[in-house]
């Protein structure tokens, strides 16, 4: 919802609000902020805040370090685990050189760059997001101890499901801040669970993910447990996916339809094309490579409409809600980046009318394929990025760098 900043500071003054948390991501996804006192806003819209960007991996050297954060005011949120004396708001934050110059590698703007660069085409991007985390028990020091905190299954009730309130409570809060979970459920490992999101446009579905994810910490905590988004957390149980749901609209309507099916064919093709290359960005870590291939985690570079193993699956549903969805990203992810990725990667397949091979039919968890497949590991995944085209024209030089060479370091430190 958008707000004027003059609506903010009423509310500022109604609410009690003590607290302003600014926030940023990392390049690895990493939400960060500064605290600031409320006299302070008015000036920080005017000419933002400074920060140490040195301090951000990847974000400048020591001896240019200087960087400003700028509030957007449409992201204004309350925070409900907070004191209601004493209240606390968050702004997401764009990233800028002290001259206001955009830094070319605040992942948040680039999506934002691509999501207008697609609008002057006269589409919209809208994004609905299925995240799935695990709960596990923690010891008197509160360290995790990796041990699950039910034995439930796939859409297991109480007593089974111990987690149930626990999602209750995720939910009700995410409403409290205007976003809206479609529904959750006990997912089909040991203590996992899944929400699912509503559609929203690009920028704020990323939005939205970054926040579930540090509500879902903060509330398992509060209940005496460590939530997990590794991948594959449990070396015997199934992995933590994040299903990335998207579709173009154009004028308030729907442009992927069954009876008219080119457009969404082209938009596929481009994903499956520039898969290999994304996965550096869409499954960024040691642990992402074990999920894939199992329990439903997609390994070969394929798609269908009901085949659940498959890397990209379209639902047969209503033409208002056509649309593919991503299977093999993970929560470890930059969101930002990996719906940049995927819509740049979809749009080129519009663009060059790229044609989409054979729909796989046939269960790839049991039977081999001639398939193409996506890297096997992060060593694999890396050497693919690094010399990809695609990647080269899709994402600043600067960023590529560091996204390697951290990810390189990550290899080393096994």
């Amino acid at each position: 919802m958008n707000h004027t900043i003059q609506e903010i500071l009423e509310f500022i003054e109604e609410h009690d609000v003590k607290f302003i948390r600014l926030a940023f991501c990392d390049l690895l996804g990493n939400q960060k902020n500064i605290s600031v006192m409320p006299r302070q806003l008015p000036r920080i819209f005017e000419e933002g805040i400074l920060f140490d960007g040195s301090a951000i991996a990847g974000f400048g050297r020591i001896e240019e370090s200087d960087l400003l954060l700028m509030p957007d005011s449409s992201t204004f949120d309350i925070l409900p685990w907070r004191p209601q004396n004493g209240s606390v708001i968050r702004f997401f934050c764009s990233v800028h050189y002290p001259d206001k110059t955009p830094l070319e590698v605040d992942c948040r703007s680039l999506l934002k760059q691509r999501l207008t660069k697609v609008k002057q085409e006269g589409y919209q991007v809208l994004c609905g997001t299925e995240c799935e985390f695990y709960l596990f028990k923690t010891d008197e020091q509160g360290n995790c101890t990796w041990i699950p905190h039910d034995q439930g299954g796939y859409f297991d009730v109480a007593p089974l499901d111990k987690g149930e309130d626990i999602r209750r409570n995720i939910c009700l809060t995410l409403e409290e801040m205007g976003i809206e979970p479609e529904s959750s459920h006990h997912e089909q490992g040991p203590g996992q669970h899944e929400v699912d999101f509503q559609y929203r446009d690009g920028l704020t579905a990323c939005d939205q993910l970054i926040t579930f994810k540090w509500a879902v910490q903060t509330i398992s905590e509060l209940h005496g447990l460590y939530a997990s988004f590794l991948p594959k957390p449990i070396e015997s149980a199934s992995g933590n996916g994040l299903h990335i749901n998207l579709s173009l609209y154009r004028n308030g309507k729907n442009s992927f339809q069954f009876d008219q099916p080119e457009l969404l064919k082209h938009f596929i093709a481009g994903i499956l094309a520039h898969s290999k290359e994304m996965a550096l960005f869409l499954n960024p870590d040691i642990n992402s490579y074990r999920r894939l291939g199992e329990d439903k985690a997609p390994k070969y570079v394929s798609w269908s409409h009901s085949n659940r193993t498959t890397l990209v699956r379209v639902p047969r549903v209503e033409d208002r809600l056509v649309r593919c969805e991503v299977r093999n990203s993970d929560p470890l992810c930059n969101p930002y980046l990996a719906v940049n990725l995927l819509v740049a990667s979809g749009m080129d397949g519009i663009e060059n009318k790229l044609e989409l091979m054979d729909e796989c039919t046939k269960n790839l968890e049991i039977n081999q394929s001639v398939l193409d497949t996506l890297p096997r590991t992060l060593e694999e995944a890396i050497n693919i990025a690094k010399n990809s085209e695609f990647i080269k024209q899709t994402l600043p030089s600067s960023l590529i760098d560091y996204y390697v060479e951290s990810r390189t370091q990550l290899l080393h430190k096994k």
